[in-house]
């Protein structure tokens, strides 16, 4: 299944990858692509958080929203494609919204990377908290929707982003809490459309094409360290 990556990584690379242990909260339009590219990169170890279900609505951007599924837990219609792609891959679904009052359950795991895949301001913060305290690596997505150029998209510092709303209240947050360290984070440049609407607009190639630099980010600082 490997052979083609491992010709780009090496096998002692490819090695490193199947070991990692990746933490993803949050399996929308941007956690989704991240686990799918995840474990088709050889990742054995993946740990799923979410506490929604997959709904009609997530059929325009997420990859795991088809017919048979809907209706589902999204961790557990997670762990049945996983294994349909790797018998390998050991999955551990955690159907739970994350906060600061529970995150330390984490602790029960010994984990590599984490990837901020959700929406909640405060979940975020929680995670940023929970990895620099622990020293876990881990890069943070910002808002994708209401956007509709993907190559606008960049894996950067939180505090050289622009643009981006949920972005503005990451950094004051940083700031206040007096943060020195670097956020890594996926942001796009790109200035939201203003839709009119409450309701945030979406589509399936930004939110994917930022789970996909996730996961390119991932892989080339475990060859990194090499």
């Amino acid at each position: 299944m490997l052979d083609r990556l491992e010709l780009l990584i090496s096998p002692e690379n490819l090695e490193k990858i199947k070991k990692l242990r990746v933490l993803v909260v949050g399996l929308g339009g941007v956690g989704g692509y991240t686990v799918e590219s995840l474990v088709r990169s050889g990742v054995e170890e993946i740990i799923l958080v979410d506490y929604d279900t997959v709904s009609i609505s997530n059929k325009n951007r997420q990859i795991i929203a088809t017919d048979e599924v809907i209706g589902m837990k999204k961790v557990e219609a997670f762990k049945r494609r996983i294994e349909l792609i790797s018998s390998t891959c050991h999955v551990i679904p955690v159907d739970l919204f994350l906060s600061r009052e529970n995150i330390s359950f984490l602790d029960s795991y010994s984990i590599d990377y984490i990837v901020d895949a959700c929406d909640s301001v405060f979940t975020k913060q929680s995670l940023i908290t929970y990895s620099l305290e622990r020293k876990i690596p881990l890069i943070s997505c910002m808002g994708t929707g209401n956007r509709l150029d993907p190559s606008q998209l960049e894996i950067t510092d939180l505090r050289s982003t622009c643009y981006d709303p949920l972005a503005r209240k990451m950094r004051s947050f940083i700031t206040k809490n007096k943060i020195k360290e670097k956020v890594t984070v996926v942001c796009s440049r790109e200035h939201p459309i203003k839709t009119g609407s409450k309701t945030i607009g979406s589509c399936s190639f930004v939110p994917s094409v930022a789970g996909l630099l996730i996961t390119s980010y991932i892989i080339r600082q475990i060859i990194k360290e090499n």
